[in-house]
């Protein structure tokens, strides 16, 4: 049974109404269930697609526009004078095999993203089998493998998120923290939501956005109203 603070927030929450994202995200404020620690917000899509079929597959990256509240920690695979770019731009890490062996004998995973130029993803792939669960496989459809790094460090750190649409058709992002008001949680949930109708694959039938759920870690659900924004016409 949900505990006392849980259901107070809970009944802050009309469970029969869909808020504009504004209202939504105003009432994150009053549903947040821990006073020791800035909770992340997090949204839930459900998308009218099938991952299935590689042509409905959603994935990409969207830059926060209040970034995240999270300072990510970004490891950058590169040769010597990429690597230099890469730390001048604010990589935690940057350099090429010794990483790699780092990672691959040491069980070393101190950091929360990675950037690779291409020129390194052969000696990347070696780690491929213990990245790629973890989700920290450097991709190039979401600009993790690239020559600029300088430019992919700079989105990462100021807030930059990726995400991929799970086998329910769910695609899962953090918008910010408890402690965002409500313009800039509803700013970078529009964000998100825009690269979502931008990513709309042509062979998706029906309903594009199914439902919106906002909620911090332990706090409620909150439904969002897909009218809020301009994906929600198909």
């Amino acid at each position: 049974m949900p505990g006392k603070t849980y259901r107070n927030a809970a009944e802050q929450i009309d469970r029969m109404r869909k808020y504009s994202a504004q209202e939504a995200c105003a009432l994150i404020a009053t549903t947040k269930i821990s006073s020791k620690h800035d909770e992340t917000v997090d949204v839930a899509v459900s998308l009218g697609v099938n991952p299935k079929h590689a042509d409905q597959m959603v994935r990409g990256a969207v830059v926060m526009p209040h970034g995240t509240g999270k300072n990510k920690i970004v490891l950058c695979i590169a040769k010597p004078d990429k690597a230099k770019e890469a730390l001048e731009a604010g990589a935690d890490f940057a350099g090429g095999e010794e990483y790699i062996n780092k990672i691959k004998d040491e069980n070393w995973f101190g950091f929360d993203s990675v950037v690779a130029t291409p020129d390194m993803m052969g000696q990347v792939g070696k780690i491929g089998r213990v990245l790629g669960p973890r989700g920290l496989m450097p991709n190039p459809k979401v600009g993790t493998v690239t020559m600029d790094v300088a430019k992919a460090v700079g989105e990462l750190k100021a807030g930059r998120v990726e995400f991929r649409v799970e086998k329910a058709g769910i695609v899962h992002s953090p918008i910010g923290k408890a402690s965002f008001d409500a313009d800039k949680l509803a700013e970078n949930l529009t964000a998100l939501m825009d690269l979502l109708d931008k990513l709309k694959p042509s062979s998706a039938k029906g309903s594009y956005v199914k439902s919106i759920t906002i909620s911090t870690t332990h706090g409620p659900g909150i439904k969002v109203d897909p009218g809020s924004f301009k994906v929600s016409k198909d």
